[in-house]
């Protein structure tokens, strides 16, 4: 039986499946069409240096980070590609101009906002990303707003309208075509009166990953892709031809016979039914590995076969059934990876592969690879 790479908890990170996944997206685009690689949240729980430097290598057009200090890290990394910060703040305005970075503008409060910034700064058509509500709710102006930001965009020479986007809610799925459509509707009807008011055309991108996929005609100048990259497509169809980039890893760090009516773990969550075999992990909820996934709702694979989870996790441990497995201590648990997939974990604690992806601890030594 093989023994885990360093002996310890280990997310290994595949270069070579990020590349991968970005030509499987990129296939789907018209020539010309550019790509923003979104590294927020630590590359979607990975290594954000290290997946955006790949991005960079493999030709991609913008960065996308939620907030600036995202963004910082980059940047001290040496990257230079444009980055886009979804989630720009006042008190972050100093930070974002000092790294070359550029917000999505999403208000009146934000637009007045940072137009006053860049003007005490002296700067000179500051490069702004106009992000429109068109159905999500989440953040972005609305159709009332258009006349607006063009005539407070054009009394200010400090900034300039670099993009024009929005985001879709629901474009993996189809029995939501008709809503989807409606928000690409007026994106285009809202983006194109912009755009006339404005006196000259911004890039244009509404699309994720779902949506290149299911939505091409829409693909205007740019696409933003997350998940896809990360090796998932909310669609199953789509899962098939990406590859995870994460595979999450650990080890036995000891083996226990549990006698029947014995307990196992904290508040005594798992009583045995039977004389039976636990193995305990050098994993818990401080490591992304959630109280969810306790009590049999989630489980990992040794040796190719499924061993659940007993009882309640613990911050730095689980405890797994291995009774039927043929296993010993310093043998190899995946956690997720290519199988089985985070998507397949995750489904089984009732949550989605983002949410268990983007929660392995920084505290997990990353490894990157190509495979």
């Amino acid at each position: 039986m093989n023994t885990c790479p360093f002996g310890e908890t280990t997310l290994e990170i595949d270069l070579n499946a990020l590349a991968h996944n970005y030509r499987y997206l990129k296939s789907h685009l018209d020539e010309g069409t550019k790509m923003m690689g979104v590294v927020k949240a630590f590359a979607y729980g990975s290594d954000s240096t290290a997946i955006a430097k790949e991005l960079v290598n493999l030709g991609v057009g913008y960065l996308a980070v939620a907030y600036p200090y995202e963004g910082e890290v980059l940047r001290d990394a040496g990257i230079q590609t444009p980055i886009l910060v979804l989630h720009p703040l006042p008190p972050t305005f100093q930070t974002i101009t000092a790294r070359c970075m550029e917000p999505a503008i999403y208000s009146r409060t934000m637009l007045e906002s940072f137009i006053a910034f860049c003007e005490e700064k002296n700067f000179k058509a500051y490069p702004i990303h106009i992000k429109l509500n068109t159905g999500l709710n989440r953040l972005g102006f609305i159709d009332t707003d258009i006349d607006y930001i063009s005539e407070t965009v054009a009394k200010s020479e400090a900034v300039t309208v670099k993009s024009i986007f929005s985001h879709l809610a629901a474009s993996e799925d189809l029995e939501e075509k008709r809503f989807t459509e409606k928000q690409l509707k007026f994106f285009k009807e809202s983006s194109e009166r912009l755009i006339e008011n404005l006196g000259y055309t911004p890039l244009r991108h509404t699309l994720n990953t779902s949506g290149v996929i299911n939505y091409p005609e829409a693909q205007y100048d740019m696409v933003r892709t997350g998940i896809g990259l990360y090796g998932f497509g909310n669609i199953p169809e789509t899962d098939k031809k990406l590859r995870p980039v994460g595979t999450l890893k650990t080890v036995i760090s000891q083996i226990h016979k549990v006698k029947k009516g014995e307990s196992i773990g904290y508040n005594r969550g798992h009583i045995a039914d039977r004389d039976m075999r636990s193995a305990t992990l050098p994993l818990g909820h401080a490591d992304g590995m959630a109280r969810i996934y306790g009590n049999g709702n989630g489980w990992v694979t040794i040796n190719g076969k499924r061993a659940p989870i007993l009882g309640n996790t613990c911050m730095d441990m689980i405890m797994v059934d291995v009774t039927d497995i043929g296993c010993k201590e310093g043998d190899v648990v995946t956690i997720f990876g290519e199988n089985p997939r985070a998507n397949e974990l995750a489904e089984g604690a009732g949550t989605i592969s983002y949410e268990l992806i983007t929660s392995v601890s920084q505290r997990i030594k990353r490894v990157i690879c190509r495979k």
